[in-house]
């Protein structure tokens, strides 16, 4: 093995063995839920300002807005074009493995903005699991209340949904880079990643292990915008 790849090698070691650290210290910083309020915001319009920055102003300015309140999201602004913008918390991440180390942060928030298929088809899921962590329910009650809502109540995905996370203002880790990169994600039945060309060298495109079946039947696929949503460059791109 030539000094370069060697190289090549211990850096990735060294970088896979940092990230598998933070998550662990991030699962045991936040075993568990903490006191409703500290997920909340409590300046309304500040919400309502986050949620809409997840897109582009001509989108989100004539978007429904929801705020999180104590029993679940609520409508703080009716639109008119079909698009819905909200700020997630952290437990729409993975329930484990990849990306599920943030899951009871408090601190984390994620502004998204449903385009009209989505938001019929894929926000229920947010709205649900929301319901549910604030009656108090754990991660394994939480993923049979889920299970059952898919067979009983979860309308199908409607083609074309996707959703614009273009926020600068988006906190999804306590890593240092917490606004991470712009991007848009687009939503389909559970496939493998190969289809889209994701995760491979030079690709765009990345699956995000948000749902994956676990138990949502939906993958997420995520394609870098390339500027956030007021129009500057988003330099990690």
């Amino acid at each position: 093995m030539g000094n370069l790849s060697l190289v090549v090698m211990l850096i990735t070691v060294m970088l896979i063995t940092a990230w598998q650290s933070f998550a662990q210290d991030a699962k045991a910083q936040y075993p568990s839920m903490a006191p409703i309020d500290e997920y909340l915001m409590s300046d309304r319009n500040a919400e309502i300002v986050l949620a809409r920055s997840a897109a582009p102003e001509a989108i989100s300015r004539d978007a429904d807005v929801l705020v999180l309140g104590r029993h679940g999201y609520e409508t703080a602004v009716k639109g008119r074009n079909g698009f819905v913008c909200v700020v997630e918390r952290g437990w729409m991440s993975p329930f484990d493995g990849d990306g599920s180390a943030g899951f009871w942060n408090p601190k984390l928030r994620g502004p998204v903005c449903f385009n009209p298929p989505a938001a019929r088809s894929i926000l229920p899921m947010t709205y649900k699991r929301t319901e549910m962590v604030l009656a108090g329910e754990s991660k394994a009650q939480i993923i049979e209340g889920i299970r059952t809502f898919i067979k009983q109540k979860l309308p199908p995905l409607e083609p074309g949904s996707m959703s614009y996370m273009m926020s600068k203002e988006q906190y999804l880790s306590d890593e240092g880079h917490h606004n991470w990169i712009a991007h848009l994600m687009f939503y389909t039945p559970l496939m493998d990643g190969a289809v889209w060309g994701a995760d491979v060298s030079n690709s765009p495109v990345m699956l995000n292990p948000q749902f994956h079946g676990a138990p949502e039947p939906i993958d997420v696929f995520m394609i870098p915008a390339g500027r956030w949503s007021d129009g500057t460059a988003d330099s990690a791109r």
